[in-house]
């Protein structure tokens, strides 16, 4: 099969990576991808946003399949135009991925599936959002109604963080903005993936991102400095319960409503007292829990696509090995605001890569033999063992080899996991 996965960060590499590692794929290729995703599949620079532009290179080049990695294009209606073109495409139809792009359409869908999620109120004025602030308990959650990347969520805990956050969002230009206000849930976050056909469907289980960028989880929202899998706080009672509670009923409602969905969607969940609640949706692998979880997957993953397309995903089934991935965010100093590029990452080449430790590249450029930064978060050190502790020590272990003085990394990443 030809095979071409859309994107260019760490999400894309990892993808790349365990696709690869199916003899059903002959030939892959990224767009755009990049000097770091170049090592296992051919970089394609095409704007991907310019439909036309991928439909056409599918056609020339045999395209078979064709997996949407980030949120942007399916927003954009890549999905709709690829499949109108007649090119199997895994990714949902732009109004399915609505339980993205819009926080308001979820709200609706979770109402009419009586989907356990926050109590909000929506406001397109600042001047509203700061008087319903004023008069409410806090902790608070201010969410933008629409794609930020992963960084449009902001828990605020008194009146000025939470104006602060509204200024940052309506300001300048409060035109056609719109925020959820929502009550803060207690509990113990985690993320459950799903692969769906529309009316079917199949847990890929579990991860534990960490979105804070310092340790303890303190700092600013970002999107997401390392992660882990599976989540011990996703117990298997709580991923039934999730599944039957939360995704099949939006499955269900999207199916009904004439905008089945098809792909993976990923389920962010605040677990309290055994008790699931949504948090929000994505609708595509997340990143970087991505990374851990193709660790685990490896070439597994291209055949369970494949069965989700076809029609069979009834027949599909995940062979887990009894293991344990983690992976680690090394950003950019200045990151999630602003940041330089182009500082040298040393001994990068030295570091021996296997089915147990990846180095992907989330945002680097190669100059001759050597890579450098190119993003914010720059590289994602990902390690596979037979405990959480193991995994752990793998990454950081090869984080110490790593010489980057422009570099920032959390040091606790799998804390919650790990009990001493």
């Amino acid at each position: 099969m030809n095979i071409l996965i859309i994107g260019s960060g760490g999400r894309e590499h990892a993808l790349c990576w365990a696709v690869s590692q199916n003899p059903k794929c002959e030939t892959l290729y990224c767009a755009p991808g990049s000097d770091g995703i170049s090592e296992v599949a051919k970089s394609i620079p095409i704007d991907i946003s310019d439909s036309v532009a991928i439909s056409n290179f599918c056609k020339n080049a045999d395209i078979n399949l064709v997996v949407i990695g980030p949120e942007g294009p399916l927003e954009n209606g890549l999905a709709d135009h690829l499949i109108a073109a007649k090119i199997n495409t895994f990714g949902p139809f732009k109004e399915a991925a609505k339980l993205e792009s819009s926080k308001l359409f979820t709200k609706d869908i979770c109402r009419a599936s009586n989907v356990s999620t926050a109590n909000y109120k929506e406001f397109d004025s600042i001047k509203d959002a700061k008087k319903f602030v004023a008069e409410s308990p806090f902790p608070l959650v201010i969410k933008l109604d629409g794609l930020a990347a992963g960084k449009g969520v902001t828990i605020s805990e008194n009146i000025p963080e939470a104006n602060k956050t509204l200024e940052d969002i309506f300001f300048p230009d409060e035109k056609n903005k719109r925020v959820l206000i929502e009550e803060f849930m207690p509990g113990e976050e985690a993320s459950l993936f799903v692969i769906t056909d529309g009316y079917n469907c199949l847990s890929l289980g579990g991860a534990q991102d960490h979105k804070r960028l310092e340790d303890g989880d303190r700092g600013p929202n970002t999107g997401g400095m390392g992660a882990y899998s599976p989540a011990p706080v996703l117990t298997s009672e709580i991923e039934e319960r999730a599944l039957n509670e939360i995704v099949k009923p939006t499955i269900k409602e999207m199916a009904d409503r004439g905008t089945p969905f098809k792909g993976i969607l990923y389920a962010g969940l605040m677990i309290n007292d055994g008790k699931p609640s949504l948090v929000e949706y994505n609708v595509r692998f997340g990143d970087p829990e991505c990374q851990v979880i193709m660790m685990r997957l490896g070439g597994q993953i291209l055949d369970i696509i494949l069965n989700c397309l076809e029609g069979n995903l009834s027949l599909s089934k995940v062979n887990w090995a009894n293991d344990h991935a983690l992976t680690v965010v090394l950003a950019s100093k200045g990151y999630p605001y602003e940041y330089n590029k182009g500082s040298l990452l040393k001994n990068i080449a030295k570091i021996k890569e296997d089915s147990n430790l990846k180095i992907f590249h989330a945002g680097t450029k190669k100059i001759k033999d050597s890579f450098y930064s190119n993003g914010g978060r720059v590289l994602n050190v990902t390690a596979r063992g037979s405990s959480l502790k193991k995994a752990r020590k793998s990454a950081y272990d090869t984080i110490s080899k790593i010489k980057w003085e422009e570099g920032v990394f959390r040091k606790d990443i799998g804390w919650r996991g790990i009990k001493n």
